[in-house]
Order: C-alpha cells, then structure tokens, then sequence
C-alpha cells in the first residue's frame, strides 16, 4: 500500500510538472474557459429566460461542471500516448505499483480541475457572479465539483486506453460527453426542452449535478441533488475504475 501511494504521487507530480513546460495545456485549463463564459454570457445570456436569478448566475455552475468533466481528455490523450509510445512497457519493468499509472493520471486531473474551476469563478465575479450561500456550502460545493471531474477522470481513461490514437481518444471522448452537458441543465432550463429531451435531461447526471451546485452556491431548493450527485460519481468511479484497469492490464500484457 504504502508503495502504491508514493507511486501514485510520483506520476502524478510527473504529469503536473508537464503543465509550466507545455503552455498549450495550461492554456486549456485557463484562457479555453474563460472564452466559453464571455461567449454564453454576452452572446446567449440576453435570449435566455431563467426566472428567479440572472443568467451568470445560472450560467456559471453549470459551465463549471461541464469544463472539469471535460479535464479528464487530458488523461485520455497522455494514456494513450504514452502507450503508443512505449512508455507503458517501460514502467512495468520497474519495481512500481502498476495501479500507481492509472491512478497518478486522475490524481494529477483533480489538481487540473482545481485549477480551472478557480479560474472559472474568479471569472464569474468579475461578470456578475456572486454565492448567495454560506463558506460551508460553497467549499462543499467545489468538493462535490473535484468529485464529479474525478469521476469522469476514469471515464476517459478508459477511453484512451480503448482507442487506437489520441485523435480517436479525442474525438470518442468529445462524442460521449458532449452531449450529456447540452442535453441538461447546464445552460438552459430543462422545462424549456420538448418532452423527450426534458426525460433524458431530468435522468441526467450532469443536470444532477449542476443543480446540486446551484443549491449549494446560490441557495436553490435543494431536493435530493446533493446525495444524486455524489450517488452519480460514485457509481461512475465503480463502473469505470475497473474497466480502466481491466483496459490497461490487458494492453499492457499484449
């Protein structure tokens, strides 16, 4: 265990240290946000009706959730790359902890998307955004965020371990996903859609999310979201974990 741990660390510092030397990468976690907030906010924000509260009120969980469920495509292209490379092969005739790959990969995600939701809020005061709700709440509501994004960490390490190339990683990752953030309550409210897309975004756990992040932000009713969300994450870490595993266990014996 205690080897797994510090392996752990060790790649995710390794990914982490990436970051300063490759500025394309930082840019998509900090100047890639901003853009999509400034486009919703002053390009969609006057068409949309969201009764109670402005529109960067409602705008800001919502894109939040989106942007670190999409930071695991980072863990997808450097899965991927890294065993086109080789450089899986290398590790296993090291004295490391096998699971260390998989899990220093997401680790280093939940710093990335810690990243990016600071810089995503900082973004929404300066537009307009305010909590409405107490300290308590809003740490709660980044520590269901770092769970969410972590979840979805796993999601696309197993994709990038199923594909055959980071361009297909990327692509397969974007189809997945994308959807699932538009079909919810992340930017529109779901009683607008026509009733089938209501359905899917009601069931959705995105929607579920988001508006739990609402009532913890800016003091919507709260409901069930809170525990849906994290039941969301959680179910999303059991299911893709192993298949992540599984993935690499097979593609690193081949």
């Amino acid at each position: 265990m205690k080897r797994l741990v510090t392996d752990t660390v060790i790649i995710a510092e390794r990914n982490l240290i990436r970051l300063p030397r490759a500025p394309d990468l930082l840019l998509a976690f900090t100047v890639q946000p901003i853009m999509f907030v400034l486009l919703f906010r002053y390009v969609f924000g006057g068409a949309i009706e969201t009764p109670g509260f402005t529109y960067v009120e409602f705008l800001i969980p919502g894109i939040i959730v989106q942007n670190v469920a999409f930071g695991g495509f980072v863990t997808a292209l450097g899965l991927n790359e890294d065993m086109r490379k080789g450089l899986i092969d290398r590790f296993r005739s090291l004295p490391m902890a096998r699971p260390a790959v998989l899990a220093g990969r997401t680790l280093a995600d939940i710093f990335t998307n810690a990243l990016s939701a600071t810089v995503l809020v900082v973004t929404g005061v300066i537009i307009g955004f305010s909590f409405r709700t107490d300290v308590f709440h809003v740490v709660a509501g980044f520590g269901l965020l770092l769970l969410f994004g972590y979840a979805f960490s796993w999601v696309f390490a197993w994709v990038g371990l199923l594909v055959s190339s980071p361009e297909a990683a990327n692509s397969a990752g974007f189809i997945a996903v994308f959807p699932l953030t538009f079909i919810s309550s992340a930017f529109v409210p779901v009683a607008s859609m026509p009733e089938p897309l209501k359905w899917f975004a009601t069931v959705n756990p995105f929607t579920k999310v988001v508006d739990a992040l609402r009532s913890l932000w800016i003091g919507t009713p709260a409901g069930n979201y809170v525990w849906q969300a994290v039941a969301w994450s959680v179910v999303i870490i059991a299911v893709f974990a192993p298949l992540a595993v599984a993935r690499y266990r097979r593609a690193a014996a081949k």
